[in-house]
Parts: C-alpha cells; sequence; structure tokens
C-alpha cells in the first residue's frame, strides 16, 4: 500500500512539474517552487492515507488566500494543531497563486536568493519589470536565459518564504 502511494504521488507530483495533461490555453498550469523546506501532510497529523490523499486534491483546488485560511481552520478544527510541514505546504500553495498571477512559472530559491523564470519566457509589462530591476540596482538582474535572479541572504527556510512572499507580490503589482 505504501510503495504504491508513494509510487503515484511521485508520478502526479513528476506530471505536474513538466505540465503533462495540462492544457495551457485554459491558463492550468502550476508553476513550481524548490524552498529547501519540508511541504506535506504528515502521517502523524493525517493518519488515514485516503483523507490525506482527499486534502491533497482540496489543497491543488485552493485558489485564493480566502480559501487557503478556510482550509487552515478547518484542518485546525479536524486534526488539532498544525505540523509545520502544514503550514509551510500552505504558506507555498499561497506563493504559487502569486506566482500564477505574475506569470512566473519556476521559483528556485536558497540561501543566497531566488532564480525565477517566467512562463513562456515573458512578462506581461517589460517596462514595469525594468523599472523594478531599476529601483532593486545590485539586488535584481535579468540573465540571457530570461531568468530573473534576486539576490538575498535568506539562510533559513522561513526567510525564504517571507521574502519570497514580498517577492512575489512586488511581482504581481508590477505585472498588473
Amino acid at each position: 500500500g505504501i510503495e504504491l502511494y508513494q509510487e503515484l504521488l511521485r508520478e502526479a507530483v513528476e506530471a505536474a512539474k513538466s505540465g503533462e495533461g495540462l492544457d495551457a490555453e485554459d491558463g492550468a498550469w502550476t508553476p513550481q517552487i524548490a524552498i529547501g523546506m519540508p511541504v506535506m501532510i504528515p502521517e502523524a497529523y493525517v493518519p488515514d492515507l485516503s483523507v490525506r490523499m482527499s486534502l491533497y486534491r482540496r489543497i491543488a483546488t485552493l485558489s485564493d488566500e480566502h480559501e487557503i485560511d478556510a482550509f487552515a481552520a478547518e484542518l485546525v478544527d479536524r486534526f488539532g494543531a498544525m505540523p509545520s510541514e502544514v503550514e509551510n505546504l500552505l504558506k507555498i500553495v499561497a506563493i504559487k497563486r502569486l506566482c500564477r498571477a505574475a506569470g512566473v512559472e519556476k521559483v528556485d530559491a536558497g540561501p543566497k536568493g531566488a532564480i525565477l523564470a517566467f512562463r513562456n519566457n515573458d512578462f506581461r509589462n517589460p517596462a514595469g519589470l525594468v523599472s523594478f530591476m531599476q529601483k532593486q540596482a545590485g539586488t535584481v538582474q535579468l540573465r540571457p536565459d530570461h531568468k530573473l535572479v534576486y539576490r538575498r541572504p535568506w539562510d533559513k527556510p522561513e526567510q525564504r518564504v517571507v521574502g519570497l512572499t514580498r517577492l512575489m507580490q512586488e511581482l504581481v503589482a508590477v505585472a498588473a
């Protein structure tokens, strides 16, 4: 049972990361975020596999901050205080929502900052992006491969989450 679950989960994650089965025309794409912290629903928190899988499916449909907050409240009500892995998962869901709004397809964040890839190597407001980069001189750079490099000292994963959330909020405002 557990081996099958892990295999199915691995395949689903790989399919989601590669975009398989998603119609790019209808906007059904999911940003990839690597931030170096555990993001999951631990078995100790939700022991029943079918319930955990159901929760993951619901998480995939959360679309705004209100839904994320309501889902978090439901988890606390049903299962007790959330472990840090679940809190991280919900924070990443919120960041993914911001990534979609800004057109950011991939984020790799680490101790020295983040590298962002835009969907189809395109940003909705190129002039706004240039202005954003000028205001952040020395911190933000656009590489020849169209990836945005954002330099910040984020030694702890929690700093990455906070910093990445701020960065994505700024990019959403610039993209509008």
